[in-house]
């Protein structure tokens, strides 16, 4: 069965279990799955029962698809993702966003726990993200070509939304967030990066580094989904700042984030027209 009758399948599977239109997407990731606590739940999936949809293999990504009212708005938010390091094709990671336009999403928001590289954030701080920099092995997008997609050379010269994340830096200082804006580095992993590697990706210009996020992106923006980004500080790539980070570490400090987190993604989706 070839690429599109997957993606096919498992979004009519979804609509055959939930009915209402969703124009809004989340994507929950690593300890900050609570987050869709904040959601009305109606319906809840889990990844297993969907049609060709990859598993999650990792720590706190509870591997659900769940549907209901977040800020008075339809939204479908994934409580866990998938990583290019738990095995999977770059078009297994980013069939879901595939999926998503399928069910008629428009815009999605992204969220991640990641390595902070800038001098000035510290552990469980916030970053919205404003730019990325791909420098995971191969491309989602690489492969047969499909013109349902989109363009075959998408452009990425707004890969993140100025407008969403006008409306969350200007709902973070209302509210006193401490919140950061970045570039984002994504990365294969699953180690974490050396002194000498945090090093060489903040020269190139990110403020962060993380494992997931890049692939996703490409995807949504190649099919005209316009995208939020927001990221959790877990731990530190700062020289003098660098200590051993456990996954217990990560998640404590995305915990530590996640409230933040969780307003400045409420009021995004609350003012998505």
């Amino acid at each position: 069965m070839n690429y599109l009758n997957q993606i096919s399948e498992a979004a009519s599977f979804i609509r055959s279990q939930y009915t209402s239109e969703v124009s809004i997407a989340i994507i929950l990731g690593t300890g900050l799955g609570h987050l869709g606590d904040q959601i009305t739940v109606e319906k809840e999936i889990d990844f297993a029962d969907i049609p060709h949809f990859p598993l999650s293999t990792v720590e706190s990504h509870s591997g659900k698809l769940v549907f209901g009212e977040l800020s008075g708005k339809k939204v479908m938010a994934m409580k866990g993702r998938f990583h290019y390091y738990e095995g999977y094709s770059m078009q297994e990671v980013t069939f879901p966003v595939r999926v998503m336009k399928k069910l008629g999403v428009k815009t999605l928001l992204v969220s991640n726990a990641c390595g902070g590289l800038n001098p000035d954030q510290e552990v469980g701080d916030v970053m919205l993200i404003r730019d990325q920099i791909d420098l995971f092995p191969e491309s989602p997008l690489r492969g047969k070509h499909y013109e349902e997609f989109g363009p075959r050379f998408p452009d990425m010269s707004d890969a993140y939304s100025a407008d969403l994340l006008a409306i969350a830096l200007g709902f973070a200082k209302a509210n006193n967030f401490r919140v950061h804006t970045g570039v984002y580095a994504g990365v294969q992993g699953p180690n974490l990066e050396t002194p000498a590697e945090y090093k060489y990706i903040r020269s190139i210009g990110a403020d962060a580094v993380g494992m997931s996020t890049v692939p996703e992106v490409i995807v949504a923006r190649q099919m005209g989904i316009e995208v939020f980004g927001v990221s959790a500080i877990t731990d530190l790539g700062v020289e003098g700042k660098i200590l051993p980070v456990t996954i217990a570490f990560v998640l404590a400090a995305a915990a530590k984030a996640e409230p933040v987190m969780a307003e400045i993604i409420k009021e995004v989706v609350r003012q998505i027209d």
